[in-house]
Order: structure tokens, then sequence, then C-alpha cells
């Protein structure tokens, strides 16, 4: 299996921990555990291909993430992604701070001639937080139901961003945002 890399957004602890209940109630149901087995981190993924130099990256993230303050984040809904995937997540708000930041970071990136694709381009980029993936079509009533059960909106704040490798999840730099030094 080839690897590909991802740009993810990370929360706050607290925020993070909130995430990680909805994964825990659907592992327990036996809804879906691919997020855990992967050992993936609750996350907003902000960029991701299969054609990057991760050396090229770091230096634009860091620089990037120096530049930015923790940002605020509130999951307010669920929803699904219609892919082969079955992916279940917690939307944020679409704040503008949050598109922002996003437009912000592709453009320091096409700057150093990394090609955006069309789903992370500023007029398409849908920012969601994945709690599920591979959900079987016969139980994806039931993980809603379930998600519905949290009480949200969930709040937070976006505090670091970083790259990883996957799949599986291997994180390759992380810096927190509106610091220079790596996490």
């Amino acid at each position: 299996m080839s690897q590909c890399y991802a740009i993810e957004l990370y929360c706050d602890p607290a925020l993070e921990n909130q995430v990680l209940k909805a994964w825990n109630v659907l592992a327990r149901r036996q809804i879906s555990t691919q997020l855990i087995e992967i050992e993936s981190r609750p996350h907003i993924t902000l960029f991701s291909s299969p054609f990057i130099d991760p050396g090229k990256l770091e230096s634009i993230v860091k620089s990037f993430a120096s530049k930015q303050e923790p940002l605020p984040l509130s999951f307010s809904s669920v929803g699904s992604l219609s892919s082969d995937n079955n992916v279940l997540f917690l939307a944020p708000t679409p704040s503008m701070s949050l598109l922002q930041f996003q437009s912000q970071l592709c453009d320091a990136m096409k700057k150093e001639g990394i090609e955006i694709g069309e789903e992370y381009r500023q007029d398409s980029w849908i920012p969601y937080c994945a709690v599920a993936q591979e959900v079987p079509k016969t139980r994806m009533a039931e993980a809603f139901c379930v998600l519905r059960d949290l009480k949200l909106p969930v709040t937070g704040y976006a505090m670091d961003i970083g790259l990883v490798e996957f799949s599986p999840v291997r994180e390759l730099f992380s810096f927190v945002l509106g610091n220079i030094n790596e996490v």
C-alpha cells in the first residue's frame, strides 16, 4: 500500500477528549474501530496528498504555525461523507477564522510550488473531524443516533498543526500555533 501524507489541525486536550469519547462509544458498540486501530488522533485535515516532500513541507508549516494563534473551534453538528469509506464526522462551525486559516496555509504551500488538489481549494474544502470510518451501511442509522446523543456543540481550540504519514498513522512533525518550538 502506498503512503499518503496529511497536514492535520489538532485540538486542545479537553476538546480532543470529547472526540475520543465518540470514538470509544462507537467502538464499544462495535460500529467502528478503524480510527483507533490505525492510531489516528482527532483532527481536521487541512491538506492531503501522496505527492509531498515532507522535508519541504516542514519549513512551510513551521513558519506558518509561528504566525498563527490558537483557533477557536466549535463542533456543532454530525455529518457523513458520500464515499465508499462511510465516514461519520463532527463538523466544526465553518467560522471565517477557520476557513482563512486553511486558505492561508494552502496559499503558503502554493508559493513554494506545491499543488493544491481540488478538494482542498478555498471554494471546495469541507472541514470535518472524523469519528468513524468504514461504518457498515446497515449500522449508519444506529451510529448517527449514538452521535446525536453527544451534547453538541463541544468547543475548544485548535492548538497545533502537524504532518502525518498514513496508514497506519505516523506523525512526522508538529508545531504549536504561535510558537516556533516543535511539539
